[in-house]
């Protein structure tokens, strides 16, 4: 082909392609018979062992460039040489074939028999493209192995990329009926739709990008909406545009600093009131409960797979062969009881988890917190972590701030080290964890160590993260007085039978606070509870 020519096509696509645009989702359940659920069922295991195929295929080329020489080689040249070592890796890629467009080619020839019947080429590019952002994790470093997807654990869920071919969804015209549904193979799924429903309504004005099927398990067959096999199936629309915004949710004015740990959360805003609280207060899971649903199935398992089991009640090492473990149907009962009991705690979170983050945003519109490592989190306060989700709760934070029109600032901790530094003195002195007071021989304190982390914050010029005297000296004063109320607000808290983490660092005195640094700490058995 002559370079004119391909130039000028090169140009035309650039000229074709969409300019960037926000992107909301919402979602509707699907009304699906018997017939339709089987169908979707073979769709989603085709889609499963493309997916597993092209994962394969993928992995084998990653193997490839790793073992090449050219790939130490590019490995070894300097970091500040960013030119060359994007130069490098690129080439290699593409020697290898390991790029997206590369799985969209490669994917071509896996897409043949049986499975081209139920899935089409865009679902097909669209699957690559999701093991090929697999794969580059795991060639990043950011990801130690790519997981195939078993038969067991099954796939859930599947995506186009545009709404005018394959997996689509259609709304009628408003003199037709103003009803919606989603295509897929021949089947036609209609869509629940609620038009009083103001989210609702918002949403399906939007342009329609694209649609996705999700599979989600129910509590059993016999729930409203499951099919035989206990799933329901809802359709989630990526539409152009930004959310609704409700009227109830009122959205601030001003800067807001926050210090967030693993169970509570300070928030000191510029202008307004400070507040100390505990992270998702409401969420009390049934502990006891789910550990009696974890020893049945544990029995069950080992009443249906006796020969798995040596004599001591361990299981028997097959070497690289790998165990396979006979389920019952009453195993397969209570690990849908299991499985539901936790759904719910899941749901209950996130609904918590938008309720605050309304309360965020109702303070201000730049949120300046700190950069922290949630999987670091993990390890160290696991149950705590696994019980809150801080770092979903930022996530959707984020969200919510961008589609308000604000901000959201996480500024680095090795720069500013808020719970470190004094404003007063300028001096940053390393406190332990177990030091939940902020109290320096130049006079500033005592105070709460968290809620004087997000005042700092509060005060913090995100362009130069760096903290300084004079930027404090004018607003401490006032923010004095909030700080030591918030506090108060929450020792009353506990006076009246609120539960309380011992990262609060609370007297047994209850809202009295500490005279001096060197008085000790001593916490209240009956009012605090390792969270």
């Amino acid at each position: 082909m002559p370079k004119k020519r391909q130039g000028s096509q090169k140009q035309h696509k650039e000229q074709r392609r969409r300019p960037a645009t926000p992107t909301f989702l919402l979602e509707l359940p699907l009304v699906v018979d018997a017939g339709q659920a089987a169908r979707l069922r073979a769709h989603l295991e085709a889609g499963r062992q493309l997916y597993n195929a092209i994962l394969s295929e993928g992995q084998k080329r990653l193997r490839r460039l790793r073992t090449d020489p050219a790939w130490q080689q590019a490995r070894a040249l300097p970091r500040s040489h960013k030119s060359e070592r994007a130069a490098a890796f690129f080439a290699l890629r593409k020697a290898h074939g390991f790029s997206e467009a590369a799985l969209h080619e490669a994917v071509k020839g896996l897409r043949v028999g049986w499975i081209a019947e139920h899935i089409e080429a865009v679902l097909a590019q669209t699957l690559a493209t999701r093991a090929y952002r697999a794969l580059n994790r795991v060639c990043l470093g950011q990801a130690r192995r790519v997981r195939f997807k078993s038969r067991g654990r099954g796939f859930s869920s599947i995506e186009n990329k545009r709404n005018d071919t394959g997996l689509r969804f259609v709304l009628q015209p408003p003199d037709e009926g103003n009803a919606g549904s989603l295509l897929w193979n021949g089947d036609q799924l209609p869509a629940r739709i609620d038009w009083q429903d103001e989210v609702v309504a918002h949403g399906l004005r939007h342009r329609i990008k694209y649609a996705r099927l999700v599979q989600r398990a129910a509590s059993s067959p016999r729930a409203a909406g499951a099919d035989a096999q206990g799933y329901r199936y809802v359709v989630q629309l990526a539409l152009e545009g930004t959310p609704h915004h409700k009227p109830k949710h009122p959205i601030g004015q001003g800067i807001v600093g926050g210090d967030l740990g693993p169970s509570t959360l300070a928030l000191v805003p510029q202008q307004g009131e400070a507040s100390l609280q505990v992270f998702c207060a409401e969420l009390a899971p049934d502990v006891r409960g789910i550990r009696r649903l974890q020893r049945q199935m544990d029995r069950q398992r080992r009443a249906g797979n006796p020969e798995h089991f040596d004599e001591q009640g361990r299981i028997t090492k097959q070497g690289s062969r790998t165990l396979r473990w006979k389920q019952s149907k009453r195993y397969q009962a209570t690990r849908r009881r299991k499985a539901t009991t936790e759904r719910k705690l899941t749901a209950h979170r996130k609904s918590l988890h938008g309720c605050l983050v309304h309360q965020v945003c109702a303070l201000g519109t730049t949120i300046i917190i700190e950069k922290i490592s949630y999987k670091a989190w993990q390890r160290q306060y696991g149950k705590s972590v696994g019980l809150r989700a801080p770092g979903m709760f930022v996530d959707q934070l984020r969200r919510t701030v961008a589609s308000t029109g604000g901000i959201l600032v996480e500024v680095p901790t090795r720069t500013t080290a808020l719970s470190q530094w004094c404003h007063g003195c300028g001096r940053k002195v390393k406190k332990p964890l177990s030091q939940r007071w902020h109290h320096c021989a130049c006079g500033v304190g005592p105070v709460q160590r968290d809620l004087y982390s997000a005042f700092l914050a509060a005060y913090l010029d995100p362009a130069d993260p760096t903290p300084s005297c004079a930027q404090y000296q004018p607003y401490w004063e006032g923010a004095e007085v909030r700080l030591r109320a918030a506090h108060e607000c929450l020792m009353q808290r506990a006076k009246e039978g609120q539960v309380l983490p011992r990262s609060l660092g609370i007297t047994r005195a209850g809202a009295r606070l500490p005279e001096s640094p060197e008085e000790p700490l001593q916490e209240s058995a009956v009012l605090l509870r390792h969270a």
